[in-house]
């Protein structure tokens, strides 16, 4: 093969090879989202979040979460964490809300938030993100595997690290309606269909052991509910006749079939906007 063939096949390698990866100014933001296609952490100016204190009825979960995190800004062990439970009761809205509190105390805690599909580039994320002087939430919101589905292999270089571990610098917080992160008739069907029903699923549900801290959440009832959305009407100064914002919220609720944090603030949205206030998130 002449020198002129070479040199084509050398360009060509060369263009179809990704560019090295350049690593954001951490201190130009709080929080970062992890994009593939190219790879790159892209800054957030703004995260969408709402103030811990007007997330109500999750208060032991919300307690034993921020001490984990205080924990490890402060450079201490700290845990990695499965929140999980009923759709709509704040689980992601917890992680941001604590990461937003703390980070005016400790300037080195980041935010980044890496999308379920993007798992298997993660050990790459690990490695740009093991040198810093920062300290990093990396946060996977809605985390589920179906039977087919291989990233869950890919999540176990966040949980565990491989040989070199995980970054001391790093800690993984997760937020899944399930908590096995698998559907209970895909484990049923799986076992049932196996050669060794106990081995069949253990790799997929051993995956939530990893975590060390599971925090559920479940379903308000009426009175937690009537709370939240006082306390939005007390933090953003919409003031109505307490008899009135009683039953347009029930029967809010009963329009929706259900009741969580999430109806609570739809409703809130709604009758904020009827009294002509803005509302705005920090």
């Amino acid at each position: 093969m002449d020198e002129i063939a070479l040199t084509r096949i050398a360009e060509a390698l060369e263009r179809m090879s990704p560019a090295p990866l350049e690593v954001p100014d951490f201190d130009a933001a709080a929080a970062f989202v992890w994009h593939v296609g190219p790879e790159r952490l892209e800054a957030v100016k703004s995260v969408n979040r709402v103030d811990l204190d007007l997330l109500l009825g999750i208060d032991r979960s919300r307690d034993t979460l921020l001490e984990n995190t205080r924990r490890f800004a402060q450079g201490y062990a700290a845990n990695n964490a499965l929140l999980w439970g009923a759709r709509g009761m704040g689980k992601s809205s917890l992680v941001k809300a604590i990461h937003g509190a703390l980070m005016e105390e400790y300037s080195h805690l980041k935010l980044v938030e890496l999308q379920r599909e993007d798992l298997p580039s993660v050990a790459r994320l690990l490695n740009h993100l093991r040198g810093s002087e920062h300290r990093f939430i990396l946060f996977c919101d809605d985390l589920s595997f179906s039977h087919d589905d291989q990233h869950y292999k890919s999540l176990k270089a966040v949980l565990d690290g491989g040989i070199e571990g995980r970054p001391e610098n790093v800690v993984f917080y997760a937020t899944s309606n399930r908590r096995h992160l698998m559907p209970r008739d895909m484990i049923e069907n799986e076992r049932s269909s196996a050669i060794n029903p106990s081995e069949a699923v253990e790799e997929k549900v051993s995956l939530s052991d990893r975590f060390g801290l599971w925090l559920g959440f479940h379903p308000c009832d009426q009175d937690e509910y009537l709370a939240m959305i006082e306390g939005y009407c007390t933090a953003y100064g919409v003031k109505v006749a307490a008899e009135r914002l009683r039953a347009e919220a029930i029967e809010w609720q009963a329009t929706r079939g259900s009741r969580s944090g999430r109806v609570a603030w739809q409703f809130f949205t709604d009758l904020a906007g009827r009294n002509g206030v803005a509302l705005s998130t920090k």
